[in-house]
């Protein structure tokens, strides 16, 4: 079997296209790290008109030099007011007030001492100090949060500001996790012989869909026969936006995965790649659907999961991977062993701002070892074109945390 570049596999995963996004509206405090799906367009100026920005005296800028102002009215927030401000004249007014009619500067009062009905001037401000003006915030009009946006915390209060109740975003994809080999099991089950193993793939690709923003369903763990197998990958299409198994994709007698793809009507976008760990992952579509076959060792699904599924979750949200790549400092040599492109776990960590790296604790084995997944790990990427590296060079590395 030909396995194709890594390179045109990622370019591959980038050109698929979606013919029919799912969004809805939520309520706006349940947007939180949803990706929008529409432009959040003002309908108003804010401030609509100049208001106070400060707990002050609103004078005529031209009195400061008066020293001595009288008190004509007070002009609480949120109430309107239609007396004005005349000549050695102030209205004490607070913040978030309306300025009154007149008046051009707002005098802070830490600056002024109060005297009966009168205020002493006891330090000078500049013209128009503490005043907001029209459209200070956003004017009319303004495109303010772009079609696209992952919601933060700053984007709810923004919306609110507009009364956007419910705002339109993109639904988190759907995707369910299956593990196959009938060697598995699940937590908490025991264990009645040496040949069995602990499942870690499902839990691991659950907590990754959670953290990169897809809804997962956890189908567990099931055995390694094709009748089996064709039944729960069915279920599962039936129930999500992306399918994803772990084993039964390489070339063993008993992986079965790839045969079912085919039998139920996917197209399958490629399988096969020149990447360790990963190298039999495989990819499937069917309409706006996905099944993402990873391999079964517990490194080599996770990090596959990262390339391939992460960015696929992101694509269903009309979005683009949060991975990013960025270029560091290796602090110890590598050994390139293979030709291919390889993601290797290292720490990194930043340093008078650069990023650094060394392998200091990491194994050197079998795709088995996710233990290579803990503390400040990223992934060193290096293409199958690369040799091995020394101290000193410039790498890149996915920040995956």
């Amino acid at each position: 079997m030909a396995f194709m570049h890594f390179d045109d596999s990622i370019d591959i995963i980038n050109k698929i296209e979606i013919t029919n996004y799912k969004a809805s509206k939520r309520y706006l405090t349940d947007t939180l790290g949803y990706v929008l799906a529409e432009d959040i367009i003002t309908d108003h100026n804010s401030p609509e008109l100049p208001t106070s920005a400060m707990d002050g005296y609103a004078i005529r800028y031209a009195d400061l030099s008066l020293g001595r102002l009288k008190i004509s009215s007070i002009n609480p927030a949120g109430e309107a007011l239609h007396d004005e401000v005349e000549e050695g004249a102030c209205i004490k007014t607070f913040t978030g007030s309306l300025m009154p009619h007149g008046s051009d500067t707002l005098i802070p009062i830490e600056n002024v001492t109060v005297e009966g009905d009168e205020i002493v001037i006891d330090q000078e401000v500049p013209f128009g100090f503490s005043v907001r003006a029209t459209g200070e915030n956003y004017t009319k009009g303004q495109k303010l949060i772009t079609k696209g946006t992952k919601i933060g915390f700053a984007d709810i209060g923004v919306m609110a500001s507009l009364n956007v109740v419910s705002p339109l975003v993109y639904e988190k994809p759907r995707v369910a996790i299956l593990s196959t080999g009938s060697e598995l099991l699940e937590l908490g089950e025991p264990q009645t012989s040496d040949a069995q193993i602990r499942s870690s793939n499902n839990y691991i690709l659950e907590a990754l869909v959670k953290k990169y923003d897809g809804e997962p369903l956890q189908l567990g763990c099931i055995f390694d026969d094709k009748e089996t197998i064709l039944k729960s990958v069915k279920s599962a299409l039936e129930q999500s936006d992306i399918v994803v198994t772990t084993g039964g994709v390489s070339v063993g007698d008993f992986d079965f995965v790839k045969d079912v793809i085919v039998e139920l009507g996917c197209e399958v976008i490629f399988k096969g790649v020149r990447v360790k760990p990963g190298q039999h992952i495989m990819v499937a579509q069917k309409d706006d659907k996905f099944i993402v076959a990873l391999p079964g060792f517990a490194y080599s699904s996770t990090v596959t999961a990262l390339l391939y599924v992460v960015p696929i979750i992101a694509k269903l949200q009309n979005s683009s991977s949060p991975l990013r790549l960025v270029e560091a400092i290796l602090e110890d040599n590598f050994n390139k062993r293979q030709k291919k492109a390889e993601f290797t776990a290292c720490n990194y960590h930043l340093r008078e701002g650069n990023y650094y790296v060394d392998f200091k604790g990491k194994k050197v084995g079998s795709s088995a070892i996710l233990t290579n997944m803990l503390g400040s790990t990223a992934l060193m990427v290096t293409s199958e074109e690369d040799s091995s590296k020394v101290a000193g060079d410039r790498v890149n590395i996915l920040l995956i945390d």
